[in-house]
Parts: C-alpha cells; structure tokens; sequence
C-alpha cells in the first residue's frame, strides 16, 4: 500500500535505509556467507554426514533427476536467465574494484567469468543447504512442523519455538521469502517483457510487465491446484531439458573452441581468488560496487534461504546429510558453472571481436543482454521464443514453490497446506513485484531485498548453532553400523542390557560407544 500512495516516499525510504544497510552491516552479509560455506562443508566430510533425513531405512521421496530438477529451478531459475549474458559483460566493461583489470580487455573477461562463479556457485548453494539441512532434519528425523521454527527447538525449547519466539522467527522468514520472491518475478518481468519487444515488436512499458506478472500469475495457480508430484514436478523437468537445449544450442553454434578454454580456466581463476573474493567488506575500497554486486546476491540468497530451504526440504525425505549436501552444494554449482561458461563465455567472445556490442545493448538494460547475444546467432526467432518460455516456466515454478513454502509457514507447517492459502500467497507475491516494478523498476527490486534480508541473517546464523547442537545428539552419528561391531561387543550388549536390547539403546547407556 506505501508502494501504490507513496511511490517516491517509498524509494526515498528505501534508498536511505540501503546506505545505513551496507555501511553499517556490509561486512555481516560478507562474513555470514563464508560461515554458511564453511559449516556445509564440514558437515558434508563429518560422522554427520551418515544421518538420514527421516526413519534409517527410509527410501528417498523423489527420484534424484526429479529432486535435482526441482532444486535447480526453486533455487535460481530465473536470475540464471537474466544475469547468464548481464552480468558477465557489465564486469567486462566494468572490472570489479581490486581485479586489477583493464575494462574491455582479456584480464577484465577473466574477472568477469571469475566473479559471477564467485556469485552463482558455492556460496549460494550453501545458504541453502544449510537452510533446507536444518529443516529437512527438523521435520522428517524429529517429526516436526514444516516451518523454520521448527528448527530452533534446541535453543528456545518446544514451548518457546512453538510460541511467540517461534512465531516471530517464522514471520521473519516470510518477510524475507515474499520480497526476495517478488524480486525474482520482477527480473522475470521485465526480461519476457524485453522478449516481446525485440521478437514481437510489442511495445515495452510498465503496464506490459504488470500484464506479464498477471497472466503467469494465473498459470501459477493453475499448477497450483495440481500439487507437488505433478505441477511442480513436471515443470520443474521441462525447465531443465529446455535450458539444456538452448545451452547445447549456443555452445554448438556459439564459439565452441573458446568456451572449452573459458570453462576450466573460469574455475581455476575462482579457486585460486577464492579467499580474496569471499573476504572483502568494501573496508579497503568503496563499497558501491559491493552493495550493487556480492552484498545484493549474498541478500537475495539469504531472502530466498527460507523459502529455498523449506523447499528443498520438503523433496529430500530420505536423504543422508551427505547425499543431500553434496547434492545441494556441488551439482547446481556445477550446472552453473557450465552455463555461464556458455552463455557469458560466448557473449564475451562476441565482444572481443567486434562481432556485436552487448555493452552497449547492457547499458539500456540488463534485461536486453540475453537477447542481444541470441541475436547474433542462428535461428533467433526459435531461441529467443525458448528463452522467453524459460523465462516464463521459471517464473510459474517459483512462484508456485515460494507460494507452497508461504502456505506452509502460515498452516502451522502443513506438508500440504491448503490450496486457497497457496493460491492467496501467489496472488500477493505477484502483488509485491508489481509495485516494486512500479516504484523503481531494478534498483527498487535490490533495496528492498537488501533492507529485508538484514535480520533474517541473525535468524539464519542462530540457525546454524541450533543444527550443529542437534545433530551432535544424534545417536545415529555417535555409532558405526550394526554390522561393523565385533562380536564380542555384541556379547557385552546382551550381558549389560539383556537379550533384547538394540544397539541403539546400549549406545545410548554407554556414550555411544
């Protein structure tokens, strides 16, 4: 309502608001994200890693091609689309303070790829898998609801976590979920919006986005009332073989020979500067580009961590700690990794050669990038068509994902919320992405994703230390396998405890042993 009375109100607020955010907090979203890395990592190689996110002998819920599909589109669908050509090129022509590059030369293309690996790959992934690992265990080891609350049980208690604490907690993270949802439906927008103009010759306006939010809105709703075996599932699928296709596409028709040499020197350049890029705070340079590039992304991944979290959650049933954080943390990283590598790769190779000016088609907006790529390839009407559908597919999936995770926060964890409320939530996040289109296009997007992740970072670090906790209790990380035990040990059990006891219950008596 601010939005639509008061729009410049609005973006005046917001912009002072983002100044006091980066300058006084800049370095939180910095150090947060490492933690995040670095406890994925650990939990991934440790005894942890051999708990099942559900009974010991429960079979996984979905299929890993399933579960992988419909990760990877929650996760980053459509950011993959708008920023695979945007952000790689503004870094060309732009080198990230402290690169050491010259714009618009080789050094600059390297810190380009280097850089949006360093935004799309492990950082992000960890957020989320530590997020969805904490509440996937929450809800299928220990049976409670599916809601961030539920997490918190080893720090605030049941009473605690089931009242006012938890209650706050939760409506933080849908703060958090609706705006970092919304902003990834205005990128959306204004990117099939683009599509019509340059295919279709529709003119590009606000109103036209407004028209897009809506018309997707209502396919949302559609698969909405179909569920998770199958809306979610199926579009989830069809996300991945379509941008596989276009990916196959431009690296087939695309500079093949340089993408081969842009992959595995991409990767090295990011190890190598892993630790440089991963601690800078803006402390030593200025912290405009920071706010505009790994402060935003770090905020919209930790937006996005409740809802990204909840989902990943709720299709992991099954999974071992360490399936699932190797599979959250290294198989989206990957297929990132290998998508920017084509699609920035061969729009940078477009660049060098003076084959087309996609800094220049950047400039008038990021939305354009993608497209003005395409176009200098083979049969653009087709791939641009696959691009916008993409586009469009990647929206009704989030938005369907982000409404089931909503409906869940606000059903007291239902694993099947009500279909009204889920319907409701889409019909509100596409709401929010409408005004904010209206009340500053990208930049209002950015502020507002920023100024709410602020105190779901708290939220998500105190999170950590409620998993950590709980799983250190966990009797199934403090014994080795029934099978591996001598028998004299077996014999000590039946002498201790009687004929009839488990092993569980002896490890329980003796410390695990």
């Amino acid at each position: 309502m601010w939005g639509v009375l008061a729009q410049d109100s609005l973006e005046t607020a917001a912009g002072k608001g983002l100044d006091w955010a980066i300058s006084t907090f800049g370095w939180l979203f910095v150090v947060a994200a490492d933690v995040f890395l670095l406890l994925a990592v650990y939990l991934a190689l440790s005894r942890f890693g051999r708990i099942r996110l559900g009974r010991d002998e429960e079979d996984p819920e979905f299929s890993t091609l399933a579960w992988v599909a419909m990760m990877f589109s929650a996760g980053m669908g459509i950011g993959l689309m708008f920023y695979a050509v945007a952000e790689p090129i503004q870094h060309y022509a732009a080198p990230p303070p402290g690169s050491g590059a010259e714009p618009g030369t080789g050094g600059a293309a390297g810190a380009a790829m280097q850089y949006t690996l360093f935004h799309w790959t492990l950082h992000p992934w960890a957020i989320y898998a530590v997020a969805g690992l904490a509440l996937a265990y929450a809800t299928f080891r220990k049976g409670r609801g599916n809601r961030v609350s539920s997490a918190f049980v080893p720090l605030l208690g049941a009473e605690r976590a089931d009242g006012g604490w938890g209650r706050a907690i939760d409506l933080l993270a849908i703060f958090a979920t609706v705006f970092g949802s919304a902003t990834s439906l205005g990128l959306g927008a204004l990117q099939v919006a683009k599509g019509l103009n340059l295919t279709m010759d529709v003119k590009d306006s606000e109103s036209l986005e407004v028209v897009i939010i809506c018309a997707l809105t209502a396919a949302f709703v559609v698969s909405a009332f179909s569920g998770i075996h199958r809306g979610v599932k199926w579009l989830s699928t069809a996300n991945v073989v379509l941008a596989v296709a276009l990916m196959v596409f431009v690296f087939v028709v695309g500079p093949t020979v340089y993408v081969l040499g842009v992959l595995p020197a991409s990767v090295g350049n990011y190890f190598q500067n892993l630790m440089t890029m991963s601690t800078r705070t803006g402390a030593f340079v200025g912290t405009e580009w920071l706010a505009a590039w790994t402060i935003f992304y770090w905020a919209w991944w930790l937006s996005w961590a409740p809802f990204v979290g909840t989902f990943i959650a709720r299709i992991s049933r099954g999974r071992t700690v360490r399936e699932f954080l190797i599979g959250v943390l290294l198989v989206p990283s990957g297929a990132s990794t290998v998508w920017f590598a084509v699609m920035g790769g061969s729009a940078l190779r477009m660049q060098q050669t003076g084959d087309a000016d996609l800094v220049a088609e950047t400039a008038k907006g990021a939305e354009n990038a993608l497209f003005a790529m395409l176009d200098h390839l083979p049969l653009y009407g087709v791939s641009a068509l696959v691009a916008m559908l993409l586009v469009a597919l990647y929206f009704v999936t989030g938005a369907d994902s982000a409404s089931l995770v909503l409906g869940s926060l606000t059903s007291r964890g239902a694993l099947k919320p009500p279909s009204w409320i889920v319907v409701a939530w889409g019909v509100l996040i596409g709401a929010v992405a409408s005004v904010l289109l209206l009340a500053g296009g990208l930049k209002s997007l950015q502020q507002a994703t920023i100024l709410v992740a602020l105190p779901f970072v708290v939220v998500m670090l105190a999170l950590c230390v409620a998993l950590v906790k709980e799983l250190r209790e966990d009797p199934a990380a403090a014994h080795r396998p029934r099978t591996s035990r001598p028998r004299g040990l077996q014999a000590a059990v039946r002498a201790t405890v009687g004929e009839e006891a488990d092993t569980e219950t002896y490890d329980r008596r003796h410390g695990g042993i």
